[in-house]
């Protein structure tokens, strides 16, 4: 491939990228949660005014108002179907700021394609098309190279380069880094350079971090590739101020701490969230004209040397959990309490006592289940595992905290005692009362795996040395209640590489949908716990099969349940359990039982029919 002019100026010159450009819009009274990208076809004139006032300010490189215009991100808002023209306008909009100016260069910005949950059911290449949607958009509008810019996964990043190198033009590559100078897969500024080797002609990073951490950054970068590095900081971090968000760093120092990322190498420097014109002016002031710098700088910091790169190898096994001990005899039963919906927990626990004393393996304790307010489950887990001398598998789910409070609960949950945790991404707040709260879903399942693990091996989420490991057993939930079982396989397989090592399924009730599970997993090792849930009434049976996620009623079961309540639900349900626990028994890993609203006789019942039927 020949040199193209970017490419060639980048060795030459330093090229001065602009700022923020849903900070600008926001400032001018566009919604925080709104569409900006909308804006190209609504209201083009507020989105020109931005790029002009970037390039007045000596911007060389301007970012088109595209950064999440990918068609599963606009499909969430019905605009899926305008894709390719919204990122044509986002070309040309850019374009006309620009106008003549030979010296400026319009870069079509690509993000991630959005919700986590949302892609893992994609496969890569639903996703390369998703990519190639927009950036046929894009190269249609006249952009001069195509920067893909926030993106906190490797491998999805790799995968828009693999696309955007099919339309010949130049490719920046571009990672969030955040805490610790790490991305969320805990790698550092070395390790992604080294990682990303193809498709790409710029590597670099924006957003995450102010302009400490981003010089760290590129002098991490320079000393590990030749290719030009690129870093648009943001202005520090925000404070909400007066209900909106404020960014506290000024021009001036933003601009000097550019300086110095450019004498560290640096090639292409602008701004991310919070920069404005402003910024701009003063880091073109300091940077215009100059060269871009190969002078090997130490990117070391105090304390470094105690703390090891993190490296990327097999995941240190925790304590072996009498769970999966496989000199057991005989199957694992695991027996669900929920919470108190108030502060008195005297009930649960005695609950626990009874279970216990019947020779349960573990108790499953559930977390806000459907989405409804109780006792936090971590606490009540210690204080289970304190009264009755057995396990306590604690459900953790993604809707409650953020990334933040995950890693403060679980490494408060270590210290409490607890060992087992189910990672669940959890109900959303929908199917739970009118509360007012909100689902935060920072991680799904899997990315809960991965923060688990990672404490396992003695690291937070962005790489930070905890000094020690955790000693977690991980397990997972599956769904076999489905038509086509293959996805639901797939991200098993997503949950073992993450590092789960046992699971439990949602309530069954048929033995043709064990059967079918137990054919599609025969290559799985771990243990797969089989759910049972009792039903007690028709009228029960009929709100979990059409109103709770993941459970599915055979019409066979739901034509057994009808017109039945009371003590005649309570046996025809019994009578569904235990036929189903007898039939697969042979083929059972384990039980997963989960007594309806509190009724822990039926569990009683259940573990003695299950410990009197042969394996």
């Amino acid at each position: 491939m020949s040199v193209s002019p970017l490419i060639q100026r980048l060795h030459e010159t330093v090229l001065i990228g602009d700022g923020a450009m849903g900070t600008q819009l926001y400032s001018q009274g566009v919604p925080a949660d709104s569409c900006f990208e909308r804006l190209n076809l609504t209201r083009p004139e507020l989105v020109v005014a931005v790029h002009e006032a970037y390039v007045k300010a000596g911007a060389q490189l301007l970012e088109t108002n595209t950064f999440t215009a990918n068609g599963l991100r606009l499909g969430g808002i019905g605009l899926d179907g305008q894709v390719r023209q919204i990122n044509e306008a986002g070309a040309r909009l850019a374009r006309q700021a620009i106008g003549t100016d030979k010296n400026c260069f319009v870069a079509g910005s690509v993000g991630p394609l959005g919700s986590r949950d949302r892609e893992e059911n994609l496969c890569a290449t639903d996703q390369q098309s998703l990519f190639r949607d927009q950036m046929t958009g894009l190269v249609d509008g006249g952009v001069d190279l195509l920067l893909l810019e926030t993106f906190a996964s490797l491998d999805e990043l790799q995968l828009a380069a693999s696309v955007a190198a099919e339309f010949g033009l130049p490719v920046v590559a571009q990672m969030a880094f955040f805490a610790e100078g790490r991305t969320r897969e805990g790698l550092d500024g070395r390790q992604f350079v080294k990682a990303l080797t193809k498709n790409v002609d710029v590597v670099g990073a924006n957003c995450g971090v102010g302009p400490h951490e981003m010089l760290q950054l590129v002098r991490q970068m320079t000393a590990a590739t030749s290719a030009p590095v690129s870093a648009f900081a943001n202005s520090g971090f925000p404070q909400y101020v007066n209900g909106r968000l404020v960014y506290l760093a000024t021009p001036d120092y933003f601009a000097s701490r550019g300086l110095e990322m450019v004498e560290a190498g640096a090639a292409l420097v602008g701004g991310c969230c919070g920069t404005t014109p402003e910024h701009i002016a003063a880091l073109s002031a300091r940077v215009q004209g100059l060269k871009p710098s190969r002078v090997a700088v130490s990117s070391r910091r105090v304390g470094d040397e105690k703390r090891p790169a993190v490296q990327i190898e097999e995941p240190r096994l925790p304590v072996v959990s009498p769970l999966l001990d496989p000199a057991r005899k005989e199957v694992p039963i695991t027996v669900e309490l929920d919470p108190p919906r108030g502060l008195d927990c005297s009930v649960t626990i005695e609950r626990a006592r009874l279970l216990a004393q019947s020779g349960v393996d573990a108790i499953n304790l559930a977390e806000n289940p459907l989405a409804r307010i109780r006792m936090g489950n971590l606490a009540l887990a210690a204080k289970i595992q304190d009264a009755t001398g057995i396990p306590v598998i604690a459900h953790v789910t993604c809707r409650d905290r953020n990334l933040i409070g995950l890693h403060s609960d679980l490494m408060g949950a270590h210290l409490l005692g607890l060992r087992h945790i189910l990672a669940v991404t959890g109900d959303p707040v929908s199917v739970g009362e009118s509360s007012g709260a909100t689902s935060v879903f920072d991680l799904n399942s899997i990315g809960l795996l991965e923060l688990l693990n990672g404490l396992n091996q003695g690291c937070n989420m962005l790489g930070a040395d905890l000094g020690a490991g955790t000693s977690f057993c991980l397990g997972a939930a599956f769904n076999p209640n489905v038509t086509h079982l293959q996805g639901q396989v797939t991200k098993l397989h997503k949950k073992l590489a993450a590092g789960a090592r046992f699971f439990q399924t949602q309530p069954v009730y048929s033995a043709a949908v064990f059967q079918s599970m137990v054919q599609a997993l025969q290559d799985v090792s771990a243990p797969v716990f089989l759910g049972v849930l009792p039903l007690v009434s028709e009228r029960n049976a009929e709100f979990l099969h059409n109103e709770v996620p993941g459970i599915t009623l055979p019409d066979e079961v739901r034509k057994r349940m009808r017109g039945t309540a009371g003590d005649s639900g309570v046996a025809a349900g019994m009578a569904i359990a235990s036929e189903l626990v007898r039939t697969c028994a042979p083929q059972a890993d384990g039980y997963y039982i989960m007594p309806p609203f509190g009724k822990v006789d039926l569990a009683l019942q259940l573990i003695e029919i299950i410990k009197a039927t042969p394996a």
